[in-house]
């Protein structure tokens, strides 16, 4: 969806997405620290107006804002202001409303307040971002919901082509071919893991997968995308249960050796 503007200088992007849950599950997982950490990002969030935010997206990536809206189970929002250099603050908004079958539609909307397009680029990254996340979210609400979590997320930076290295990924995680439904158990290396293909993307900038996994339980997501010359390559495993910072610890440590082994650094 492009960016929408008006007269008074806002531009926004917004998304809307079909969840399972009740409004109060929904609400635990998108707008607590915990829930986050089950779809998303580990996160810390002062559940009040004027309460701390801060996502978590591993060493030296961070980004950190203040609640603005809270009101349960139904609207939640924040603004961050070191999203990125010299850019304006981006306010979100989260609206979450019930519907019928056990459902809530979720509605997202990032909004910046300035008549330059200097940042369009990144708010198109934000609305591109999102619907991986949201797929994870679709399984931890339809299998998970509650349950403790804690994330592995692991990446490497490498020069080549996006295409090129999505086949090698796949291929030496022996996904290769992988379609949507599809029963599949990776290679022993990293970690041998076993479930259900959720979904499959490819695009000219960005491709992932997304694993329902039986053992260990949990949703593990492989990806690339291309940024420049470079591309990222991210590992990202949810774990569930009381087990779940043993698990998730002990699966760090495999994938960024064997990332860092597999893709070597752009630098």
């Amino acid at each position: 969806m492009p960016i929408k503007k008006d007269g008074t200088g806002k531009r926004w992007v917004e998304m809307e997405v079909l969840v399972p849950g009740t409004p109060e599950q929904v609400w635990q997982a998108m707008a607590t620290g915990d829930g986050n950490a089950a779809w998303f990002t580990k996160a810390t969030i002062e559940e009040r107006v004027g309460g701390k935010l801060e996502f978590d997206f591993g060493p030296d990536m961070s980004s950190s804002g203040e609640v603005t809206i809270w009101e349960p189970p139904h609207r939640f929002g924040y603004v961050e202001r070191d999203w990125s250099k010299d850019a304006p603050p981006v306010a979100t908004e989260i609206v979450i409303t019930s519907r019928s079958g056990d459902q809530c539609l979720v509605r997202m909307v990032h909004s910046l307040f300035t008549s330059s397009d200097d940042w369009d680029d990144q708010m198109e990254g934000f609305e591109g971002g999102w619907p991986g996340f949201f797929e994870v979210l679709r399984i931890y609400l339809g299998h998970f919901a509650g349950k403790k979590a804690v994330s592995a997320r692991v990446m490497a930076f490498t020069k080549s082509d996006q295409l090129a290295v999505w086949s090698r990924l796949t291929h030496e995680l022996g996904l290769a071919g992988l379609n949507a439904g599809e029963r599949r158990t990776t290679s022993a290396q990293p970690e041998r893991m076993t479930g259900v293909v959720h979904a499959v993307h490819q695009d000219d900038q960005k491709r992932y997968a997304l694993l329902r996994l039986d053992e260990p339980a949990g949703v593990a997501m492989f990806g690339t995308y291309g940024i420049s010359d470079n591309v990222n390559v991210s590992a990202i495993i949810f774990f569930y249960g009381d087990d779940a910072a043993e698990k998730a610890q002990a699966s760090e440590d495999l994938w960024r050796d064997w990332l860092g082994k597999t893709f070597p650094s752009a630098a």
